[in-house]
């Protein structure tokens, strides 16, 4: 089976999408739409087949389409995301997932839970608490994937938006993050701090490629020295929105 990664083509109201913990900033909305070619290139340069989310114009926040669904294996779980203005988003990506196949279950009210809280690695699956996701939401993720085999593990989340904008997985299972964003290192056996918090993100694109932000220049090298390949995109005008490279898409393993 291909791999295949959803995306999802930015709203022209990106740069009026919610914020959290940081200032807004003006964001370049011609530039963002460059940006976005050039990550779906990038992937598609990697093997990866790209299937676009129809548009969600109305949404701001809509091209960060990680948050509207988790999958595993056959299953798709489609979110319930936080911020009530978000939670439109998940129909599209629901409706091309169900074309593609998958068995579908759904995060319920009062429950909530973006995608960007959770990190999955090795049959383990992290769950960022105290954002945009709450603890029913977690529960209610837990009860759809232990049955995949999955643990499922809540993590205290006070300083950013979501788990993955504070940590991400390499290839062997390291997690890596900038740590005075972490709540708590201890939580994974393996930590390795990073000196810049753009490269606290990575998409695994295979067992030896990772895809990263430019502005980490320093992190491409630590992740070079360690023997990985990097690919490396411009996401500037999403970083102003608190997005990272994981945001941008959702990759579908088979």
């Amino acid at each position: 089976m291909p791999r295949r990664a959803l995306v999802r083509r930015p709203s022209p109201r990106l740069a009026e999408g919610l914020l959290t913990h940081v200032e807004r900033v003006p964001v370049d909305v011609d530039l963002a739409l460059q940006q976005w070619d050039g990550y779906v290139a990038a992937l598609q340069a990697e093997g990866w087949e790209t299937v676009e989310v129809p548009p969600a114009p109305e949404c701001p926040d809509s091209v960060f389409v990680e948050d509207t669904v988790v999958v595993l294996a056959d299953l798709a779980v489609v979110t319930r995301p936080g911020a009530d203005e978000r939670k439109p988003e998940t129909a599209g990506t629901e409706q091309v997932l169900r074309e593609l196949g998958y068995r579908m279950e759904r995060i319920e009210a009062p429950g909530t839970l973006d995608g960007g809280d959770v990190l999955k690695h090795d049959g383990t699956v992290w769950v960022g608490l105290g954002g945009r996701t709450d603890r029913s939401g977690a529960e209610q993720l837990a009860r759809h994937l232990e049955p995949l085999g999955a643990r499922v593990v809540g993590v205290p989340l006070t300083k950013v938006l979501h788990l993955k904008s504070a940590v991400t997985a390499l290839p062997d299972g390291t997690v890596v993050g900038f740590e005075e964003l972490v709540d708590d290192p201890s939580v994974w056996t393996s930590f390795l701090p990073v000196p810049e918090e753009p490269g606290a993100h990575v998409v695994l694109l295979d067992e030896e490629t990772v895809l990263m932000s430019a502005a980490a220049p320093a992190t491409r090298r630590l992740y070079e020295d360690r023997g990985l390949r990097v690919v490396a995109v411009d996401i500037t005008e999403f970083e102003k929105l608190e997005g990272c490279v994981t945001c941008l898409s959702v990759r579908l393993r088979g």
